[in-house]
């Protein structure tokens, strides 16, 4: 798993290209977009292009996840899960033609699962 989800790479694409990410900020959108998620932001560079990317996090769900799996909702914990959907969307090329994208109660979980994982094995 990624070790710094501030800036890291990812790939290939489906056009067998890597690319860059870089964590810009996150934020509770109900203060910008009357959404109740928490938005993460990305900028992901490949081949000298920059585009940016909004990955929403509905609160609801993370709230879900969080109690599922007996764990708080940190910041650390919220840029990773916008991470790994990044990290998905470039390696299946889904949604990559969206600014803002939301992430499924699914996918979160998945998400989620991966981070709990790759933690118990960091602590072991």
């Amino acid at each position: 798993m990624v070790e710094n989800f501030r800036n890291f790479e990812t790939g290939p694409d489906p056009f067998g290209r890597s690319w860059k990410l870089t964590f810009r900020w996150q934020q509770n959108a109900i203060s910008i977009r009357h959404a109740d998620t928490i938005d993460v932001k990305y900028e992901l560079e490949c081949e000298g292009e920059k585009q940016e990317k909004v990955v929403a996090l509905p609160l609801p769900l993370l709230l879900k996840v969080s109690a599922e799996l007996k764990r708080g909702i940190t910041d650390a914990w919220v840029m990773k899960l916008g991470g790994l959907h990044l990290i998905e969307m470039i390696s299946t090329w889904q949604d990559m033609d969206k600014e803002l994208v939301t992430a499924n109660q699914d996918e979160i979980s998945a998400y989620a699962k991966v981070i709990a994982e790759s933690d118990r094995l960091a602590a072991a």
